[in-house]
């Protein structure tokens, strides 16, 4: 129970890895806030996670301030200022360089990127004036070393890393720790999509020889919300089976 009185808001939290750290989070005392572009994916989340007046779920766009602001208010309303946030919600176009269109480009770099900015701009704001809080930005092995087919996708993620130890600089003084998680190929709705045979080869890059489980990055995104990472900030910690090594 290391989470015990905190309140957290998940963005992209219906699904995927956001769903399981906010499922994680429950389990630590928390009281989570899911938050997802896709409403209709909201009352499954909700009914799945079976947590009763600890959580809340929102429809939000994470690139819009006004939604952002305005949900915000609705989660320090129903459960109590947010002391942690963390910034999950990403979507993939993938394709290669010579095929990559402004569309896609457009797309990704805006949630991914303009998206964590807003999220983590707005609750900055608030956990400033109050002199704690935690903010949890979602990165990817991607940002680091770069995958074929996904300019947009690794421009971004190492973005979020950039942004991450910008604010941990910025904001440690004001009592605010700000750290990344860079997951690697997980057990997803969307990496499931992928034919057998790239996920075999996915499999076959990891020292372990498998996919990560959410639930295993989940336990990642828990420890650096917990008091249990009182002294670590501006920290990118690679969840990624050893595919890095």
């Amino acid at each position: 129970m290391r989470l015990q009185g905190k309140t957290a808001v998940v963005t992209g939290g219906a699904r995927g890895i956001g769903f399981a750290v906010a499922r994680r989070f429950l389990d630590e005392g928390a009281r989570v806030a899911i938050w997802d572009v896709q409403g209709s994916l909201l009352g499954d989340a909700m009914t799945r996670l079976e947590a009763g007046p600890r959580a809340r779920a929102y429809e939000v766009d994470v690139t819009s301030r006004e939604q952002v602001q305005q949900a915000l208010a609705a989660v320090e309303a129903e459960l109590g200022p947010v002391d942690v946030m963390v910034n999950n919600a990403g979507i993939t176009r993938d394709a290669m360089l010579h095929k990559l269109t402004d569309a896609s480009w457009d797309a990704v770099i805006d949630v991914n990127l303009k998206g964590v900015f807003v999220c983590g701009q707005e609750a900055a704001l608030r956990m400033r004036e109050r002199g704690r809080g935690v903010i949890l930005n979602t990165s990817s092995v991607v940002g680091l070393f770069g995958n074929v087919g996904q300019t947009n996708y690794a421009a971004a993620k190492f973005g979020v890393i950039g942004m991450t130890l910008t604010w941990a600089k910025e904001l440690g003084r004001k009592g605010v720790r700000v750290n990344a998680v860079a997951p690697g190929f997980t057990r997803t709705e969307m990496v499931e999509s992928v034919p057998a045979a790239v996920l075999e080869g996915m499999m076959q890059k990891t020292s372990l020889g498998r996919l990560a489980e959410p639930s295993e990055i989940a336990s990642a995104f828990a420890f650096l919300a917990s008091d249990d990472a009182s002294y670590i900030t501006g920290h990118v910690l690679s969840v990624d089976g050893g595919m890095t090594l």
